[in-house]
């Protein structure tokens, strides 16, 4: 027992040398640090470079310099790791947003190259006193950039807008050039500048360009196609390519992640963004490889160094400061040029200002190559932070006033909505208690739409699954025949998952649904089994309707409906308000709608396009603080409250606090509480976790106490 404990403790003496005892450690890091640190709103990014900083042998030494020298696994997962950002990179461009609006993304593309290349060079070399390859080198980051922000702009419905489409094809330029100059950068860094450098440069770069852009897509379609049915063969192909485009970069002179880069580009039409494939290759990029990439920045910056002198607090000033500021001239040129709006120029600063993966991936090929030095390294950590920040915050903004133009300008088509895109799933895992709540499903159904309405039962995953499972089904098939005497048709459907919420989600996406309705009701309340609407809503990105309905449809007087501010701008809006429309009109009751003059206008809009009828009664408020007509209002009639989801253009910091006081004055109501859907674009999920959400909590906060503090001298006179 004492050998066993002697040697336990050997195998944790730090420096750690134990490489399965270091890889279970690295894995425990990758899935707990960013958990942790996402809580103190750290997004996941820097949050593993910490805690490479931390383990590393710079930090408290848990990982010794032996284990990340060039021999070692982590360098070899850290350099696979690089490829993979290079090459999702190039997979996830949008080459047709590119061809549609070539010409000024040709405009963009330059101008975020060269005035960041040629303004950012003598800074590095006058102001930092760096060497000529290393302020070219540091100069080029400048250039390029990562779309961290577009989620926010596809949560938006803006990723068509002509601004969103010249910054993604200026990303494809920019980023091609800057991966040039790196590779011309570190050639030269041999000492080999000269003719016959050029002459074998061009060369290998034609016959890389043949192989790559001639040869690999036709032998990868091919192969593809004869392995339709074997997905895993699939995944080791398109990783086969990728590494082996390394290696003929590599070859040919450049840097392998140009190799990869070019990979991720030849290979992009070929792999659909949406499918099981793309899915493999994200998920394993995502879990493994590129996090302990970013562990290994972590463990060869130097923190220290921020305590040694004024030098590297300089140097990440300097490069902070002037990454924004080179890519915001680099917009308002564009705007100049071509002659867009101030709105679309704040967007395209937005989208093109944070620096993230691409950026790393230069530096560090830079400071392995002994380019540049760990001054470089650390401030580049520093610029990645608050370039993401503030890229989100100048996005989130950007687009909220570009919607209000495009809402502005927009015809009544675009409030009708698609009988292909109707589908509306009702939770519930039986009939006794649901009755009213699927009779309000069929109510705010369109008949026209041929299967309208799912009935899900989602169960916890246990022991009786099966058994459970059987007796769902039945109480599903009871629903059935209770509901057969009305002509819209129930599907119903029984399945197990870990959770209820997340059983919902996954349901609702398989069945490409538009809104969801549960039972919020005190008497029976599915969500009761997992405690918390905001579960459902944190898993599900689907409009969801929480209803408490106790009462028979007759009995209701009017629906009285709140709607915050802005809300017409949502993604979701037609179709959420278009079944509330329909619902007012099933009952052949009022609608009184509280809220500003465009949201009643638009939901006018929504019943004329849609052809519904209804009778409309506006009540203009100006805040939704106003709405105190609680004398006014009966227990007789059905109260509609929408929310917004954080993040979203009618978010606001008291909305959840404000709708909690108004379900309590009205709990006696009959009422439904809508959360609007998200539109979020799947292949740029990987950045969500690097947003405003620190700038934004410290704005909500203010605002919060600004009422407070207002409310207090209110109360005074």
């Amino acid at each position: 027992m004492d050998d066993f404990i002697k040697q336990l403790l050997e195998e944790f003496r730090f420096p750690l040398t134990n490489p399965v005892l270091v890889f279970s450690i690295i894995l425990l890091i990758i899935l707990l640090f960013p958990i942790i640190l996402r809580r103190f709103k750290v997004p996941g990014l820097i949050g593993l470079i910490i805690s490479g900083i931390v383990i590393g042998p710079k930090g408290i030494g848990i990982i010794g310099e032996n284990s990340i020298a060039s021999e070692g696994w982590i360098k070899l997962f850290s350099t696979i790791g690089l490829l993979y950002i290079m090459f999702m990179a190039g997979l996830d461009l949008d080459l047709n947003q590119f061809k549609k609006y070539y010409r000024k993304s040709l405009v963009f593309g330059a101008m975020t190259f060269f005035l960041p290349l040629l303004l950012g060079f003598p800074v590095c070399y006058y102001l930092l006193d760096m060497g000529f390859m290393a302020s070219l080198l540091t100069a080029s980051m400048f250039s390029t950039h990562t779309l961290v922000s577009y989620p926010i702009v596809s949560k938006f419905g803006l990723t068509k807008h002509p601004a969103v489409a010249i910054t993604v094809g200026g990303t494809i330029l920019t980023d091609t050039a800057v991966l040039i100059i790196l590779a011309i950068i570190s050639s030269a860094s041999s000492g080999n500048l000269d003719a016959n450098f050029w002459i074998r440069l061009i060369t290998s770069l034609t016959c890389f360009s043949l192989v790559m852009f001639l040869l690999i897509p036709r032998f990868t379609r091919w192969f593809l196609r004869k392995l339709d049915s074997e997905k895993t063969s699939q995944y080791i192909l398109i990783m086969s390519v990728v590494f082996f485009s390394a290696f003929l970069a590599e070859v040919a002179g450049i840097e392998h992640i140009i190799g990869a880069f070019t990979a991720g580009l030849v290979l992009n039409k070929l792999i659909p963004h949406n499918s099981v494939l793309m899915n493999r290759i994200d998920f394993i990029g995502q879990s493994l490889f590129i996090p302990v990439f970013l562990i290994f920045v972590g463990m060869v910056v130097d923190y220290r160094v921020f305590f040694s002198g004024q030098t590297p607090l300089i140097f990440a000033g300097v490069l902070t400061g002037f990454a924004i500021f080179s890519k915001w001239f680099a917009a308002l040129v564009t705007q100049w040029l071509c002659k867009l709006r101030p709105v679309e120029r704040k967007v395209i600063f937005g989208l093109s200002t944070s620096h993230a993966a691409a950026t790393l991936a230069i530096i560090m090929v830079g400071f392995q190559d002994k380019i540049l030095d760990m001054n470089v390294v650390n401030g580049t950590v520093l610029l990645i932070l608050f370039t993401c920040m503030v890229s989100s915050f100048v996005t989130e903004n950007a687009g909220k006033a570009l919607l209000v133009d495009l809402v502005d300008q927009s015809d009544d088509d675009f409030y009708e909505t698609k009988l292909r895109n109707k589908h509306l799933v009702v939770a519930m895992n039986e009939l006794n208690g649901n009755e009213r709540l699927l009779e309000f499903a069929i109510q705010v159904s369109d008949p026209k739409v041929i299967n309208p309405i799912s009935v899900v039962s989602v169960l916890p995953s246990s022991k009786q699954a099966e058994k459970i499972i059987h007796k769902s089904r039945k109480n599903l098939e009871e629903i059935v025949k209770h509901f057969s005497g009305y002509e819209t048709k129930l599907n119903t459907m029984a399945t197990i998952d870990l959770n209820v919420a997340s059983g919902i989600s996954r349901v609702a996406m398989e069945l490409v649904a538009d809104v969801i309705i549960v039972n919020d009701s005190s008497n029976t309340n599915l969500i009761r089994i997992f405690n918390e609407r905001d579960l459902l809503i944190d898993a599900c990105d689907k409009t969801l309707f929480f209803c408490q309905i106790d009462q028979p449809s007759v009995n209701y007087n009017q629906i009285i409906l709140l709607v915050p501010p802005l809300a017409e701008l949502d993604a979701s809006f037609v179709a959420w308000s278009e079944r509330i429309v329909r619902f007012a009109h099933e009952l052949k009751i009022k609608l009184v709608i509280y809220g500003t003059d465009p949201s009643a206008e638009a939901i006018r809009k929504v019943g004329l396009a849609n052809n519904i009828p209804a009778t409309f009664d506006f009540k203009l408020l100006e805040s939704m603080e106003d709405f105190v007509p609680l004398d006014k209002i009966s227990s007789e009639d059905f109260v509609v409250l929408v929310g917004a989801r954080r993040g979203t253009i009618s978010y606001f910091a008291e909305l959840e606090t404000l709708l909690s006081k108004l379900v309590k004055a009205f709990e006696n109501n009959d009422r439904l509480i809508i959360y609007p859907g998200q539109t979020l674009d799947p292949t740029i999920a990987r950045y969500d976790d690097i947003s405003g959400s620190p700038i934004g909590v410290g704005v909500d906060t203010l605002a919060k106490i600004g009422k407070e503090v207002g409310s207090i001298f209110k109360k005074e006179e």
